[in-house]
């Protein structure tokens, strides 16, 4: 996979000859609306022949498995199919063998070197016994080079049929599901949630569901309801017993506890609370896991981050996602949600109190659309990363890119003109956060959040991850 950052003159067929890739395959990956308005800035992916392939319209796995000379089987495991049966169209398949005709004079070291491969790996592939009898001509199989294995959450808010869909499409580069939200009550109960659609495609895909707790009433994180759940050792009791009750009965495999605005006094408290759920939950088999402030030291101040213990939760919980996005928010000035700088800021504090095996770096699928000049107590709009390009295309303007943040930008002028500032990710953004995810060797990452339509996302993940399932 290759990304290919739109320049001015750049037309698709010329790109496409560039890299000598299929137009359509680019179109279709891209999910390109208009194959003849580009954006300078824009970021492209580029499926590279031979080794990745993009469904098209009448495709199916056998048709697809015989073009490339692989078997049903290994094209199903490589990209964690779980039925063979169903595929979609743009959808990016990772090939597992490339192809290599043996030219005079070369030896299968000098191909293993070109391909970054071991000799024992080629030999492999292509059940060659004797290393020194491979002949000119001779087509070899070429397997391609592993990739880290990593684990790959992803919050959803669509608990509906459309929200099933998306699972649906995408829920093989999924590790775990997310469904947000249940919200604890003061009394130990919790809210409901009609969630059975997307449990369902969980489970079609492999997908373990997380069963997400909050302490989110009214609209909004209450420090006060958090408080009178961690206070009070008889409600934690009811609240335990009834999330095991439901989390049995709706098939979820793990806990997720997203408890924000919680009060440092009771800092200590929280870290009791999550002893207690493990004791009980771990005998079950459920994974119990945080969702976590970021923070850049421990002696960080804010009602936000002083009862989110890293150190302390590290050693309790089985893992911890850390919420590295959101400093451009919707109530703020214009700025990019996880400008990488800072999220390698919490990283480094993160890294000294917390094994890194398990952190789970968090990463935006959404972008922001602010008015300017920024006015304090507004409100910025949410847009998809697809609307971040289309709204630069509407509007003539080149998309820039950011080096310090590590993410894509512009402004533009509306109808009423009125000034506008955009950040949003791209594939370029993406692949940087995973270079982060394989710098630090953590444990995976962490979507916020699934109904952002964003389509290069998807093949530069699988392009760097080979993705766990559990």
């Amino acid at each position: 996979m290759k990304i290919h950052v739109v320049r001015s003159g750049d037309v698709l067929w010329q790109i496409a000859r560039e890299y000598g890739a299929d137009l359509n395959q680019i179109i279709l990956a891209n999910e390109i609306s208009d194959p003849n308005a580009l954006v300078v800035g824009q970021s492209l992916v580029i499926p590279e022949p031979g080794k990745e392939y993009v469904v098209q319209s009448g495709d199916d796995l056998w048709r697809i498995s015989s073009q490339h000379g692989v078997s049903i089987q290994e094209l199903s495991r490589v990209n964690n199919i779980t039925d063979p049966n169903i595929l979609y169209i743009g959808q990016v398949l990772q090939i597992p063998y490339s192809h290599h005709v043996v030219q005079r004079g070369e030896t299968l070291w000098e191909i293993a070197q070109r391909y970054g491969l071991t000799v024992n790996q080629i030999a492999q592939a292509n059940n060659i016994t004797n290393l020194s009898a491979i002949g000119i001509g001779q087509t070899l199989r070429i397997p391609t080079p592993a990739r880290p294995v990593t684990e790959v959450n992803a919050y959803t808010t669509r608990i509906n049929e459309q929200g099933a869909g998306e699972i649906y499409l995408l829920g093989r580069n999924f590790t775990y599901l997310s469904p947000f939200m249940h919200s604890v009550r003061e009394d130990g109960t919790l809210t409901e949630l009609q969630d059975a659609p997307i449990l369902a495609a969980a489970h079609a895909n492999n997908v373990a569901p997380l069963f997400v707790i909050t302490n989110f009433r009214n609209s909004r994180f209450d420090s006060d309801l958090a408080a009178a759940i961690l206070r009070n050792q008889t409600l934690q009791d009811t609240l335990i017993t009834n999330i095991i009750d439901t989390m049995q009965a709706k098939g979820y495999q793990g806990l997720n506890i997203d408890f924000e605005y919680v009060y440092p006094e009771d800092r200590e408290n929280y870290n009791a609370f999550l002893r207690k759920v493990v004791s009980r939950l771990h005998p079950e088999g459920f994974s119990v896991s945080t969702a976590l402030a970021p923070k850049e030291s421990g002696e960080q101040q804010g009602l936000l981050y002083e009862a989110h213990d890293y150190r302390a939760q590290g050693q309790i919980v089985d893992f911890i996602i850390l919420m590295t996005y959101e400093w451009g928010w919707a109530g703020g000035r214009p700025w990019a949600i996880a400008p990488i700088n800072k999220v390698r800021d919490v990283l480094d504090y993160a890294v000294t109190v917390i094994p890194r095996e398990k952190i789970v770096m968090g990463a935006p699928l959404y972008g922001r659309d602010w008015n300017i000049p920024w006015v304090q107590g507004t409100t910025a709009r949410t847009i998809s990363p697809q609307q971040g390009v289309t709204l630069a295309r509407r509007y003539g303007e080149a998309i820039q890119y950011n080096e310090t943040y590590q993410a894509p930008f512009f402004r533009y002028t509306d109808e009423n003109g009125q000034r506008h500032e955009v950040w949003f990710e791209d594939a370029r953004s993406m692949q940087a956060k995973y270079d982060v995810v394989k710098e630090y060797g953590l444990r995976g990452i962490s979507y916020w959040v699934l109904g952002n339509p964003f389509p290069q996302n998807w093949p530069v993940l699988r392009d760097n991850f080979t993705i766990r399932k559990l």
